[in-house]
């Protein structure tokens, strides 16, 4: 089934060209197409630059199917339908996509405003940014006896559940991605296993005990230490305490989190902690009408949740309005208000 985030045209600009917009966005997940739509019922033009080819950011990269229960509005939502509807959303404003090329430099430009230079050649011309850059650059956590399965049956995401179906399915980890594959893959793969380290679960607890009364075996204080199989995975060895065993692995999800760094963008002079993009209540960092969203930003209290994402894109693209149109107004009038023609 095609998707809408699959259809989002992109124009790479030729490497002595430039793309003149009001606010560039720097990422493409749900904070930045949400920052994007934003700057768009604001009168403002835009430009979306993320490395990966399609909208969406980490959920279209490793969580397309997963179901997403903390959206407001929304009882649930899965992955790839909150993108589609994100990119329905902003379309009618027109944004300038740039997928698949990374976002290099950020300099003060000669004119009013801020240069992007882009690796695969070309420049965005901008005068606000909006960095919403999600956790960063990540890699992903593994074990020394996966690595030889990589791709052939070891993985690190699910992309699709249905590719799982009727197979012996060990997830490895203890964290909310690793309780929300098991639970997802449940009614699908012919036995599902959750192999963690410790005796506890770091995923939410209703989740939680959702996986121990669901049909899903749970290995607690235990490790994979063995793969085995001739060209593909087939199965592996778990100890746990004095205990080994053997079973059967058509597929192993190594769901152990990730290492993040925040990539070329940690060279652009921003102030950052921890990893993180110092803002302040506006949103803004301590560069002129650069203002960062999502999780890549910090200030004291925030949640690290996809709707506290959204609130932080509205009031970045806001604040920038303001920046850039002085004189009007911070809040924006009632979307109810404006010509039916322009929205989805």
């Amino acid at each position: 089934m095609d998707h809408v985030g699959d259809q989002v045209e992109t124009a790479l600009p030729d490497s002595d060209k430039r793309v003149d917009v009001d606010v560039a966005v720097v990422g493409a997940g749900p904070a930045g197409l949400y920052a994007a739509y934003c700057a768009g019922f604001r009168g403002l033009s835009c430009a979306v630059v993320d490395s990966l080819p399609h909208p969406g950011g980490q959920i279209s990269a490793l969580y397309p199917e997963k179901n997403i229960y903390d959206v407001a509005g929304h009882a649930v939502v899965r992955g790839r339908e909150l993108v589609d509807n994100l990119v329905r959303q902003v379309a009618p404003f027109e944004p300038h996509y740039l997928l698949g090329t990374t976002a290099t430099s950020l300099t003060p430009s000669q004119e009013a405003g801020w240069t992007i230079e882009l690796d695969g050649g070309g420049r965005i011309h901008a005068q606000a940014v909006v960095i919403a850059a999600g956790l960063g650059r990540s890699t992903p956590r593994t074990l020394d006896c996966l690595r030889p399965y990589e791709g052939r049956g070891v993985a690190y995401h699910v992309p699709r559940l249905e590719e799982h179906r009727g197979r012996d399915v060990v997830i490895v980890g203890g964290g909310d991605s690793a309780v929300d594959w098991a639970l997802a893959l449940a009614p699908l793969a012919r036995c599902v296993t959750v192999v963690h380290r410790r005796s506890e679960f770091r995923a939410h607890p209703h989740s939680v005990k959702q996986m121990y009364a669901a049909d899903i075996r749970v290995l607690t204080d235990a490790r994979v230490t063995e793969c085995n199989g001739a060209g593909r995975l087939e199965d592996i060895r778990i100890r746990a305490g004095d205990e080994e065993m053997k079973l059967p692995a058509q597929a192993l999800v190594a769901a152990l989190g990730f290492i993040t760094n925040l990539g070329p963008i940690g060279g652009w002079g921003l102030t950052v902690e921890n990893h993180r993009i110092v803002v302040d209540r506006a949103m803004r960092t301590n560069l002129p009408r650069v203002y960062a969203v999502g999780d890549i930003c910090h200030y004291e209290g925030r949640v690290p949740l996809i709707s506290v994402g959204f609130g932080d894109a509205a009031t970045a693209a806001n604040h920038a309005a303001v920046d850039l149109r002085p004189g009007s107004r911070l809040a924006p009038e009632h979307s109810t208000d404006r010509d039916t023609a322009l929205l989805p």
